[in-house]
């Protein structure tokens, strides 16, 4: 089967689900790549006449909103100890490093935390738990979740979409298997700069370590 054909027999409504559901399960504080899911499926929606951009869209902000506020809940009744579990399941996500990386940024920013923190890697899976652990005003943060869900999700798959579309309509002389090397290309890039940004944020974490108290010398 032509890959073309083969792409066109995903159902619709199997795509929305993996989006919401990933998303979904990343906002609740489970490492997953939600972004990378997202851009994948809206590339996907622009050789795809059955998939809805703007369902897809909804179905991604949905996701985000819901799993974030259930973060909260969990991360609310929880507490710290629940970030000591979650550092030991997942030293990489939830090490010392990265937990104060996020608590200082809520500290300094607050709700906005929540709001920009949906287009950084690292705050988009510790926003929701970490407002929770705080205690920030749920209504303070369902402000911020709602709106930054529905920016990052609903801005992310129109940019990618109307970029897929012209990308499409150029790639399709060379069938889809152009279309897949541009999605790989595109998570290639997106790697890289997750990667650096990790990089960033340890060095930031590095830089503002308390240094060691000097011992006083001996009379």
């Amino acid at each position: 089967m032509h890959i073309q054909e083969w792409l066109e027999t995903i159902p619709a409504i199997s795509v929305y689900a993996l989006v919401a559901g990933v998303i979904g399960l990343e906002s609740l504080g489970i490492p997953l790549p939600g972004e990378i899911v997202l851009v994948s499926a809206a590339l996907l929606a622009a050789g795809h006449d059955g998939i809805n951009p703007y369902v897809l869209g909804a179905c991604a902000s949905a996701g985000a909103v819901i799993g974030d506020s259930i973060g909260y809940a969990i991360g609310r009744k929880g507490g710290r100890p629940l970030l000591a579990r979650l550092g030991r399941k997942f030293p990489k996500h939830f090490g010392e490093a990265q937990i104060a990386l996020a608590e200082r940024s809520f500290d300094k920013w607050g709700m906005w935390a929540v709001f920009f923190g949906r287009f950084i890697a690292l705050l988009r899976i510790f926003a929701g738990p970490l407002a929770g652990v705080l205690h920030m005003p749920y209504w303070r943060f369902l402000i911020a979740n709602v709106l930054g869900g529905i920016v990052w999700a609903g801005g992310t798959t129109a940019v990618v979409y109307s970029v897929g579309v012209v990308a499409e309509a150029w790639l399709k002389r060379f069938s889809y298997l152009g279309l897949v090397a541009a999605v790989l290309v595109g998570i290639t890039s997106m790697l890289i700069v997750r990667n650096r940004a990790k990089k960033a944020a340890e060095r930031v974490s590095a830089g503002t370590a308390p240094e060691p108290a000097a011992v006083p010398a001996a009379d």
